[in-house]
């Protein structure tokens, strides 16, 4: 498969700093694919800024339903979710089993759903990251791939604590699409396989 075969569709709601990480990962040659396009739900998104500065194409779509028929035509290996905060339905999440990946801000299994550096510091945690994970009907909760760990210090707070995180999804999520793009990374009945291996814990990125 050459540089140009394997198609990446990124969906967002907002700034897009994954989608920017993911864009500069594939134009580096790290990651061995394309962008091919940019799905946002909400027409302010920066992200399509993004996409448009770098000749992707994008589109505002605010149903499953018009994104999975989008999807159907383009037929991308690969769907990422980059801070998409509609929740999508379990006949989405099935239909695209297996290429659908989301990137959470905690150590999933930990604090799924929102608010997870708040949460992170409450319960007075010495650690936090993120996690990136098959998308699977069930919120977060799908088979985890891999994740970063970042240690708390005493004096963080929500807002320190999101920049650290945030600048630790900016190196994992570019290394697991490299990975699947790379064919290394697959998802079989429900569980990761990484080098032809079922995953007995999720792959560690140093953040």
């Amino acid at each position: 498969m050459s540089h140009s075969d394997y198609s990446i569709a990124v969906l967002i709601s907002g700034n897009g700093s994954n989608l920017q990480a993911i864009i500069d990962a594939t134009q580096s040659g790290r990651i061995n694919g394309r962008v091919s396009a940019v799905i946002s739900n909400r027409s302010d998104a920066f992200g399509l800024d993004r996409a448009r500065q770098a000749g992707i194409a994008n589109t505002i779509l605010t149903s499953d339903e018009a994104i999975a028929s989008y999807l159907a035509d383009l037929s991308p290996q690969l769907i990422v979710l980059a801070g998409y905060m509609r929740i999508l339905g379990a006949a989405f999440t099935r239909q695209f089993a297996g290429r659908l990946i989301n990137i959470h801000p905690s150590l999933l299994p930990a604090y799924r759903g929102l608010d997870t550096h708040t949460r992170a510091l409450a319960a007075g945690d010495t650690e936090h990251g993120c996690s990136v994970h098959f998308v699977t009907p069930e919120l977060d909760a799908g088979p985890i791939i891999a994740q970063s760990i970042v240690p708390i210090a005493p004096e963080d707070t929500p807002e320190s604590l999101q920049q650290k995180v945030q600048a630790a999804e900016h190196q994992l999520y570019p290394q697991v699409v490299a990975w699947l793009a790379a064919g290394r990374v697959k998802m079989l009945e429900e569980q990761v396989w990484f080098d032809q291996a079922p995953l007995r814990a999720p792959l560690q990125v140093p953040a």
